[in-house]
């Protein structure tokens, strides 16, 4: 029962989905000749098409469909909380230059903060690349990190939009905007959580969008938009960004080398130069980052971080590192466990299996039932000239993908354009299709987005009736909120040591801190041996300290030691034990 719950847990959403799609096909399918229109079907489609010829308006309106919808769900999903160590390490990088600084000394107890994908030597950072961290410390400096996921999605829904407009006719540039928008722009973990995939997502329509107007117009704002979505793929995703990167790169050599070139100065200063200037400019402010993150400009932080605990390796061909030394034991069952998936994956059988997890991860997250519809036409879009170097850039991404060990969705981001482009092409060949005397191709093609509608209108309606057919919103570790709230009612400063209970699962890990240590109201240990966390204790002497058990039903907090509560019961501030509600 327990893995049939979970298998359910996995797939609710999907079979939900499924379920509204098979009646459609059944009916249209099942009828053997077409049947009237609707009344106003062709008035709607006239107007669709008036508003997509007018490019920087359906633009515009695409991005503020995202921002709308999300904005008047808030009192129904609300603001998401971070779970993921991935979320928590992106938002120590958004609080870090909300205050101006690239990074933060190490602290001297740093052995009791030690966190997943944060390094501590030789400064204190978040171990990923800076463009997420910027997107949350906009955010931040705006009253909130998710202000700048909610703007960064709507805005990369936008730019979607902007860059089928380079590939297709403008009615369906805009169809890919809106689908983009239900896909990603409502629900999701990129507009409903701290992972900052979306600025990915945006840097690679940057680039997409930038191609095909080069080729046309050869402006040299056009080499600006490509230049600065390829720094922001370097500063996100640098690995999948290049592999991107480099199919583009391949594209243009042939364009500027190849029969009907343009002219060589007008290359140059149109194009080379601008993207030049900009991609060294940004190399420069890069590699300041990280000199002063790691200490040499050259070195990633996820380098250092990967060096300092991890055995397995990023890639398959890899070798195994040597065993790092943990001071913390759930911290080393996080990293076997790990090492063990990247060992399975070196097998022939463990291979095939994880690409198979990683296909089905990937098909959930960018196509589902409804998105798989269009694919029905694929084998025609394989004779389009103009869909070669998107196919051929799509693919050379999958293939990249394969050679990494570990996979999330997100990874695809920069490509998510591509891959868009993609099933418009083939919408736009299942539209004339027939079956029969009936028109089947077409109403396909047109109840597509009425089916993503839908299933954006059933997943607020299963939030209201509290109908488990998804995490419960606002997603993340609620737990570690409510403590921090209740915390947060003591008068002074706290200190809470965590104590695990063996069996926790490492993903949902609660040490985690602001930039600044010292100063924030509440800081997060891990509870270690008696003589560490004396030494714990001493250096942070003002504060009440607390020892929470995470694991218990409903977490545990309480004073650490009976001296630290009888102190606390005699505190002239009066201060009552927090209660967590």
């Amino acid at each position: 029962m327990p893995a049939l719950h979970l298998w359910l847990a996995r797939w609710a959403l999907d079979i939900t989905e499924l379920i509204l799609v098979l009646p459609v096909f059944i009916m249209i399918f099942g009828r053997r000749r077409a049947g009237p229109r609707a009344p106003g079907v062709s008035s709607l489609e006239r107007w669709f098409a008036r508003l997509a010829r007018k490019k920087n308006l359906s633009v515009t309106l695409v991005g503020f469909l995202s921002l709308s919808i999300r904005a008047a769900l808030i009192p129904v999903l609300g603001v998401p909380q971070p779970d993921y160590h991935d979320e928590f390490s992106f938002l120590l990088a958004g609080d870090t230059f909300a205050h101006g600084r690239a990074t933060n000394p190490p602290h001297p107890m740093w052995v009791h903060f030690e966190s997943f994908h944060i390094i501590h030597q030789p400064t204190y950072m978040s171990m990923y690349p800076p463009a997420e961290g910027l997107v949350l410390a906009a955010g931040q400096r705006l009253g909130h990190p998710w202000i700048g996921q909610w703007i960064t999605t709507a805005l990369m829904c936008s730019v979607v939009c902007w860059m089928l407009q380079g590939w297709l006719p403008p009615g369906w540039a805009l169809l890919g905007g809106v689908l983009a928008v239900l896909r990603f722009g409502v629900f999701g973990y990129w507009m409903n959580g701290y992972w900052c995939a979306s600025v990915i997502a945006l840097g690679g329509a940057l680039v997409l969008g930038a191609l095909p107007r080069l080729k046309r117009h050869v402006r040299v704002r056009d080499a600006i938009w490509m230049a600065l979505g390829l720094v922001v793929l370097a500063d996100s995703r640098p690995y999948e960004g290049f592999v991107l990167a480099l199919t583009v790169a391949a594209a243009m050599l042939v364009w500027l080398f190849g029969t009907g070139r343009p002219a060589v100065f007008i290359s140059l200063t149109h194009v080379v130069v601008p993207i030049a200037l900009i991609l060294a400019a940004a190399a420069a402010g890069t590699g300041f980052y990280y000199q002063r993150v790691t200490g040499s400009p050259f070195t990633m932080g996820y380098q250092v971080n990967r060096n300092t605990y991890a055995r397995g390796q990023y890639f398959l061909w890899q070798t195994p590192r040597p065993g790092p030394v943990y001071r913390h034991a759930l911290m080393q069952r996080f990293y076997d466990e790990e090492f063990q998936y990247f060992q399975e994956g070196r097998t022939l059988k463990g291979f095939l299996l994880h690409s198979l997890d990683k296909t089905a991860t990937f098909w959930k997250l960018y196509l589902g039932p409804i998105l798989t519809i269009p694919l029905l036409a694929f084998p025609w879009i394989l004779r389009d000239r103009k869909m070669r170097f998107p196919l051929f850039a799509s693919a050379v991404s999958l293939l990249g993908l394969a050679a990494e060990t570990f996979y999330y969705g997100h990874y695809f981001a920069p490509a998510m354009s591509l891959l868009y482009l993609v099933l418009l092409q083939c919408m736009r060949h299942l539209r004339v299709w027939r079956w029969r005397e009936n028109p089947a191709g077409a109403t396909l093609v047109g109840v597509i987005p009425l089916l993503c509608c839908a299933m954006v209108i059933l997943r607020v309606t299963a939030v209201l009736a509290h109908a488990q057919i998804e995490p419960a919103y606002p997603r993340g570790n609620l737990d570690r909120v409510k403590t921090l709230r209740a915390l947060e009612t003591v008068p002074g400063q706290q200190l809470v040591l965590v104590r695990y209970a063996k069996d926790h699962i490492p993903e949902h890990d609660w040490v985690y801190n602001a930039a600044d240590i010292d100063a924030s109201r509440v800081v997060w240990a891990w509870d270690m041996d008696e003589q560490n966390n004396r030494e714990l204790l001493q250096y942070f002497k003002n504060r009440r300290v607390w020892l929470l058990e995470p694991d218990e039903s409903p977490p545990k907090l309480s004073p650490y030691l009976p001296v630290h509560q009888e102190e606390s019961q005699l505190d002239p501030r009066g201060a009552a034990e927090p209660t967590l509600k």
